[in-house]
């Protein structure tokens, strides 16, 4: 597998990750299948850490101080059990070929100490490349609007860090990583990955929630211009936090001007909490066939639900 960097002025200086850190890769599994298959099963999934669905009652137990972290590694674990016999068991969706995944913490206090990507491939004996945020150390976040402070923070100190990943049941190459600007989060950088698998062009997403339509476009335009360098098929997926009518209608347009279609309809629920539906989640594609897609839910593992797509390169 080969790596390559793509990076972006960060709108806050804090210590760059080592070319070590940008990308980390599991090892490659020698299955001998098929690496040119043309049809094949695509998911997306904020996974919020494999820490539950409940985000808005939990930021209320932490700000009570009633969070108890003693059973979280057992807790995470279980849940990241109940992902992988999601992703199995066809129920809720077809059996995956390929998984991006979004908010996947490597080590962190919070999953207490789980590697979530990692262990989810494992369950599902899939590849997997993760590329971590580069969360600042020691700096304190300014202060947010309380609105915007029921995520479980990473601790200033904390050696772990959250990030992207694609797991994949076939060879995974052309990994690049693609740092996003960011201005209105001043505690969490924003980044993508970009692989190809079957040769098809995937671009995993994660755009930044706290930004206004035009921030979010300004990421979601690097990502593009990027994707645009690309002559074959091409998937654009992830959570692209579009939790209002206008930021689902902005995006789904700028995607749509670029060449790019979805079979989902805007305000299909990929995201809950505190009795909102909202939708958070899409895939887009250019010069592939969408077959058929879904959200998979009930899956209690993240806030998300994952949303999937069987798709057959043109």
């Amino acid at each position: 597998m080969s790596s390559t960097t793509a990076t972006t002025v960060r709108a806050t200086a804090i210590p760059p990750l080592t070319d070590a850190e940008k990308i980390e890769f599991g090892p490659s599994l020698d299955r001998r299948l098929d690496s040119t298959r043309k049809q094949f099963v695509i998911a997306s999934y904020n996974i919020r850490y494999a820490r539950g669905p409940y985000l808005i009652s939990g930021g209320v137990l932490r700000k009570l101080g009633l969070m108890n972290l003693r059973r979280r590694p057992q807790h995470v674990g279980r849940m990241i059990s109940a992902a992988a016999r999601a992703f199995m068991s066809g129920e809720l969706l077809p059996r995956p070929d390929v998984v991006a995944l979004q908010e996947a913490d490597k080590r962190t206090a919070r999953t207490g100490g789980h590697h979530v990507a990692q262990e989810l491939a494992e369950h599902l004996e899939m590849d997997w490349v993760h590329a971590p945020a580069g969360i600042p150390r020691g700096l304190k976040p300014l202060q947010r609007e309380w609105w915007l402070d029921f995520e479980e923070p990473i601790d200033l100190h904390d050696r772990g860090d959250t990030g992207v990943a694609l797991l994949s049941r076939f060879p995974i190459s052309d990994v690049t990583r693609i740092d996003l600007p960011w201005h209105d989060c001043p505690w969490r950088p924003r980044l993508a990955m970009a692989a190809t698998v079957s040769n098809v062009r995937i671009f995993n997403a994660h755009v930044d929630p706290h930004a206004a339509s035009g921030g979010q476009l300004e990421q979601l335009e690097v990502i593009a211009d990027l994707a645009g360098a690309n002559s074959g098929p091409t998937i654009i997926m992830g959570d692209f936090n579009t939790l209002s009518k206008q930021k689902c209608l902005e995006t789904r347009n700028f995607l749509e001007s670029r060449g790019y279609t979805t079979p989902i309809p805007t305000g299909t629920p990929t995201w809950r909490g505190a009795g909102l539906r909202l939708h958070a989640d899409w895939i887009f594609s250019r010069g592939v066939k969408i077959v058929r897609w879904g959200v998979a839910r009930p899956l209690h593992v993240s806030d998300h639900w994952p949303i999937w797509a069987e798709i057959e390169v043109e």
